[in-house]
């Protein structure tokens, strides 16, 4: 059985439609994320747009092999407002994704009831809108040769396709390409094969 390769995401910022309960607004903010500090600047940009808000409540997925998320309360109810969010990032089985939902209290509790609801309702409508996209999984590998064999290594990152991310050609080259992971055993043969060359992954 071939290990899974590919992820979905979320291509750029999405914004949910607006969800009203007893005069409290929620609105839903879904981004692309890859690291703690895109989380870090995104959670503040949407504190800073919407300073009015009461709360500012949100949960995270990054990673593929291995999944790191967090969900936030931001001072509701214990799992009333991050668990319903990180719900809807489940459901929608995307990664490298934040939410964040705002709440503009209207004066009236809602109970731990009617707050999953509105969270998760908010949450669920941020990646309805948002673009869903599908990316492989790579493998990075790192190619070091005496550049008399540039044109066969070019010959066979040309055929197999493979994405160079980095290159330093002088007398000994050193270049790092990305492979897809069901094709990186086969890449790593190819290479590993080839006279005077060193590969390794990083």
């Amino acid at each position: 059985m071939k290990s899974k390769d590919t992820y979905k995401t979320i291509s750029k910022k999405a914004e949910g439609e607006l969800f009203k309960d007893k005069n409290s607004k929620f609105i839903g903010f879904a981004f692309p994320v890859l690291n703690d500090n895109d989380i870090k600047l995104r959670i503040e940009a949407v504190k800073k747009e919407h300073h009015a808000a009461r709360h500012w409540c949100y949960a995270y997925q990054i990673g593929t092999s291995e999944i790191v998320y967090r969900a936030n309360d931001d001072g509701e109810p214990s799992n009333s407002a991050g668990m319903p969010i990180y719900g809807q990032i489940k459901s929608f089985d995307v990664t490298n994704t934040l939410i964040v939902v705002v709440r503009y209290y209207g004066g009236v509790k809602l109970g731990v009831g009617g707050l999953i609801n509105a969270y998760r309702t908010a949450a669920k409508s941020s990646l309805e809108n948002a673009e869903i996209i599908e990316k492989t999984i790579n493998t990075v590998f790192n190619l070091e040769f005496d550049y008399k064999h540039m044109s066969k290594v070019m010959r066979i990152i040309k055929e197999y396709r493979l994405n160079v991310l980095q290159q330093k050609l002088e007398h000994n080259c050193n270049l790092k390409i990305s492979v897809r992971k069901s094709n990186a055993p086969e890449v790593f043969e190819i290479f590993n094969q080839f006279y005077q060359l060193e590969i390794s992954e990083l």
